[in-house]
Order: structure tokens, then sequence, then C-alpha cells
């Protein structure tokens, strides 16, 4: 397994306090990794930083709002200020706070979930792409969804953001790959137990719906999307970039 060792390697992880992101940030911890966790919520984020130090990882948090542009070049920042450079970036933050017909949906709402689904990844690679490419080396790792693949009705900010999310990979792995060494590719995961998905998984009749689309007959688990991640961080990832791996139980499949 040394091939995904990541000894020396500093990772950003936005939300990486909960869920998916949490996964990810323990899993990059024990690959050898130091990790930067940048969310809202410090006592989570303090959380997750004990856990990884507790597994033998190094780690510390950032209380970072990715709304806001100021908090992000904030971040940034301080990673290199502290460590001097940025090796993997994984932009797994996101939010998903409606369902709702597509002619019921505000523009606040609209602009709220693209500040943070996109926009947020944008600013984010760009400060560190920045790092990266004065290096000479980088991997960026964007979490994407199915919903940036296919429609899924009543989540039109949502699919949006994410489909913009994986033409964003694309386009940085055509301009930065050659020249920089910096790889860029996504993840776009299906429907995973978190608290993100809690909502529609506790309503027996959504539940049910999504069930019936999954071949995989259940619902993922966080640390299903590791795998993944930790392929695109490694070393033998380097001829791998501008790619898009569903880790969604086969419902793309269909």
């Amino acid at each position: 397994m040394e091939c995904f060792g990541l000894r020396n390697k500093i990772a950003i992880v936005t939300g990486g306090n909960r869920g998916i992101g949490k996964a990810i940030a323990l899993a990059l911890g024990k690959a050898g990794a130091d990790v930067v966790l940048a969310a809202r919520n410090t006592k989570l984020l303090e959380k997750t930083v004990e856990e990884i130090r507790a597994a033998g990882g190094e780690a510390f948090g950032i209380k970072c709002d990715l709304g806001r542009e100021k908090d992000i070049l904030s971040l940034v920042e301080n990673v290199v200020h502290r460590y001097g450079k940025i090796d993997i970036l994984v932009n797994n933050a996101g939010i998903s706070p409606f369902v709702k017909r597509s002619e019921e949906v505000e523009k606040e709402e609209w602009e709220d979930v693209l500040r943070v689904n996109l926009t947020a990844p944008f600013l984010l690679c760009r400060q560190a792409g920045r790092v990266m490419i004065e290096n000479g080396w980088g991997r960026i790792i964007n979490i994407a969804s199915i919903g940036g693949v296919i429609g899924l009705p009543r989540q039109i900010a949502y699919c949006v953001a994410k489909a913009g999310l994986i033409e964003m990979t694309k386009v940085l792995a055509l301009e930065w790959t050659r020249k920089h060494q910096i790889t860029v590719n996504a993840v776009a995961p299906g429907y995973v137990a978190t608290d993100l998905t809690e909502g529609m998984r506790s309503s027996e009749v959504i539940s049910n719906n999504l069930l019936r689309r999954i071949p995989a007959g259940r619902f993922g688990e966080a640390h299903e999307i590791v795998g993944a991640v930790l392929y695109f961080a490694s070393e033998d990832a380097g001829y791998t970039t501008g790619a898009v791996l569903t880790v969604d139980g086969g419902w793309t499949a269909a």
C-alpha cells in the first residue's frame, strides 16, 4: 500500500468535520498526510482533529465560512504560513438546504447554494492552485455528486452547482496538468447515509423510491467514498486527470 502513502503531504479538506468529509480526513491522516480541516463548527472540527491524532496522524482545524471569500483567502494563507506548501485539496463541503420545484426557488436560495457549492471550490482551487503551481505538483479532488451527471427533480440549484464543479474539474485539468503536474479529478457520490440525506432517508416513501433506483439496493456509507479520494491524491494517480468517478451503487449505470 506504499503507493497510496501520503507521508509529508499537506492536505486541506473542507467540511472535514462530519459525514463524507470526516471519513476523507481520517483516511488521509492514516495515510500519513498532515490534514487541515476547514469548517464553521469549531466543536466538531476539534473532535475530528483529536480522532486523527489519536489514530497517529497530524491535523489541525481552521474555522472557515466558505460563503465568505476573505475566509477562504485566510485559510490558504494560514496553511502556507504553517507548512510552506499545499499538496492536496479536497473540496468536499456543500449544502443542499431545500427540495423545491424550480418555479418556487428564490433567487437568494439559488445564490446561497452556488456560493458554497461552486464559487467556494473555484476560489479554493484558484488560491491553492497558485501555491501548487509554484511548487510544481498538486492533487485536487472535487467532491461532486451524481446530481452533476444526471438531473434530480426539485434540486435545480444543487444539480447546476455540481455540474459546474465537474466542468471546472475538466478545465483545470486541461490547464494545469501538462505544465504544472497538478491533477484535478472529481468523485461523484450517490446517496450516502450522512446528515445531508437524513431527511430523505427518514421518509419511507422517498427512501423506497430512491432505493428502487440503486442497483446495490442500499444507501452508501461515507467510508466507501474514501478509496477514490486516496487514489486521486496519490503519487500513482499522476496519469489520471480530468476524470469523474461515480460512486453511486450503480445508479448512473441505468
